[in-house]
């Protein structure tokens, strides 16, 4: 096919061999599958700020660190500049996050470079070659829903071990191959330590898996797996070689009433008295 104008460079520096056909057109990018060095490869195409329609919320964004100080205080002041570094960090930041997740262990394609807003990255396929369907458009047997949601789980796990959460996962954006699901799309990834949002999302990434398994083995639809990771998480225990239940039971701690009360009315005499004394010395 006719080489697309963003992968001309690419191209030229002798970094792909030959465009082979677009696989996909989305709102934030495009993806061709590629021939890089006698290896079938995807490349990324990431779209321009004007043309992309993702909000960049700040609730994705929050615990995202900027290096540099300048880019730092130009991307909080606005200026166009500052807009052209924002979608940069954007950028990056889906990037960064899967070398990060590949370096631990978890399922995402293989990266191999990032160059002019274009990530070149490994063609996941299927058995016979084919590019493995992603989650949606496949049916599964009560035994296959059970063993991928099984090994889906552990690969959340992998990533909330590795400090994130994917923030956006779902079945449009899991490939299933001959080993299991692979995780992709990675823009809204968030530091599960820095970032308020990320129990939340966590859940929300959990429980879409679980809705989606769950069609196929009810018996997923009442498992816990987000709180229990979570709450491993949050103290510490958390490995990727922990092993869930599913289980969770919600904490039956109760507050003690008479004593919340008695801490109130204690304040409470407290700042009267402290008020007589001062409407005291104001008279005197």
């Amino acid at each position: 096919m006719k080489v697309p104008k963003r992968l001309q460079p690419l191209v030229e520096d002798g970094m792909i061999d030959e465009v082979i056909s677009q696989l996909m057109s989305g709102k934030e990018a495009q993806v061709f599958v590629v021939r890089a060095n006698d290896h079938v490869q995807c490349a990324k195409v990431f779209k321009e700020a004007k043309q992309r329609s993702f909000k960049q919320a700040v609730e994705y964004q929050e615990g995202r660190k900027v290096r540099n100080t300048r880019r730092a205080r130009a991307m909080s002041k606005k200026t166009q500049y500052g807009q052209k570094e924002q979608e940069n960090a954007w950028l990056n930041a889906e990037v960064d996050a899967l070398y990060q997740l590949a370096a631990a262990g978890v399922r995402v394609p293989k990266p191999y470079g990032f160059i002019d807003g274009v990530l070149l990255m490994e063609l996941i396929t299927d058995a016979e070659g084919y590019v493995a369907p992603r989650l949606d458009d496949v049916t599964l047997s009560r035994e296959d829903a059970l063993r991928w949601h099984e090994q889906i789980i552990k690969e959340i796990v992998r990533m909330l071990c590795a400090g994130l959460v994917h923030g956006d996962l779902s079945e449009f954006n899991v490939l299933l191959n001959e080993e299991g699901p692979v995780i992709i799309d990675l823009p809204q990834a968030v530091n599960a330590a820095g970032n308020n949002n990320a129990e939340r999302m966590l859940a929300r990434d959990v429980n879409n898996m679980r809705a989606y398994f769950g069609q196929f083995a009810p018996e997923l639809l009442t498992t816990q797996y987000a709180k229990e990771m979570w709450d491993l998480y949050e103290s510490g225990k958390l490995t990727p070689e922990s092993q869930l239940t599913g289980q969770f039971a919600e904490r039956e701690d109760l507050a003690d009433v008479d004593e919340l009360m008695s801490v109130i009315e204690a304040a409470t005499t407290e700042e009267q008295e402290r008020l007589e004394r001062l409407r005291a010395a104001n008279e005197d």
